[in-house]
Parts: structure tokens; sequence; C-alpha cells
């Protein structure tokens, strides 16, 4: 699979209407190759076009080995999600500026789940690095439904065919 054209989601989004909203999101699933755990990390770009007329999804799949040590706590897997939303957030920092954009993260802050080991780190990073104050489970669908249906849809079009990644939702 391919990597996020920035170009391509830059000059989407720069044609796009003052009321356009982006929402940024990742997720991540773990598994087993043989004895080794790997992670695939999903990253998704929303752009919601004029804020009421649907939406373009942009995204890519990574696949990188998992180190965490406590499946019930992913810190590593979960703070890896983090760092790509920053990173994409830096390489898109330029057209995102005047927009109204949210970053979502797959945490949910609830001490029953797993993710929420690292949700005061995740938040304090997204914030210093993007100066943007994240949504979380319940409230970050680009991470929780768009990232993981895009995942789906990525290998599902990798097993027919190599197109376009932009994916135009109505």
């Amino acid at each position: 699979m391919r990597d996020i054209d920035v170009n391509e989601v830059r000059a989407f989004i720069e044609a796009q209407g003052p009321a356009t909203k982006i929402y940024i999101g990742c997720d991540s699933e773990r598994f087993a190759i043989g004895k080794d755990w790997y992670a695939d990390y999903t990253l998704a770009v929303v752009v919601h076009i004029n804020g009421n007329n649907g939406c373009k999804l942009f995204g890519e799949v990574q696949r990188e080995r998992d180190w965490d040590q406590k499946q019930d706590r992913p810190r590593m897997r979960l703070m890896n999600e983090v760092y790509k939303i920053a990173d994409l957030f830096q390489k898109l920092k330029d057209v995102l500026e005047g927009r109204e954009l949210e970053v979502h993260l797959d945490i949910n802050p609830d001490e029953v789940y797993g993710s929420s080991c690292v949700v005061n780190e995740a938040i304090g990073y997204i914030r210093g690095m993007c100066n943007v104050i994240p949504m979380v489970k319940p409230n970050a669908f680009a991470a929780t439904n768009a990232a993981d249906r895009l995942k789906f849809v990525l290998a599902k079009a990798a097993s027919s065919t190599t197109r376009s990644l932009g994916l135009k939702l109505i």
C-alpha cells in the first residue's frame, strides 16, 4: 500500500472553501506473524467538504514491529499512533491553518480500558506538537471509525487493484 500523498491532500484542502473541516486520526491493530508481534497503523485524513457536503478520505497503512510487552496496556503502540498523527499534522500544518481542525486519538480515558494508560501523555504530546486539544473516545471518529474502515477498504482495494487512495464518501 502506498503512503499518503501529502501534496495531493494539501492541494485538495486548498481547493476547498473556508468552511471545510479537517479530521486527522490513527488506529492500530496488533497481530502475530510467527513468534513476532506486529502492528498495522492506519492514518486517516477526513476532509469534510464545506462542513456539510460529504467528505474525502485520504489514508495509509504502515506495518511495524510491536514491542509492547503487555497486550492489555499497549503504551508503545498507542504512543506510536500519536507520533504518526503529530508527524502528519506537521506536514500539513500550512494548509490547516485557519481551518476547523480536530485531531482524534483512539484512546479511551476510562480506566477500565488499556488505552487509558497513555491518555494524559498522548493529549499533552498533541497539545505541545500541534497546538490542538485532541478528541478521545467516544468523540474520536476519525481514529475509531474512519481509520478502521479505511484499513478494510484499502486491503480490499489492494487485493483487486492499486487505484487511488482518495475515496469520496457522500
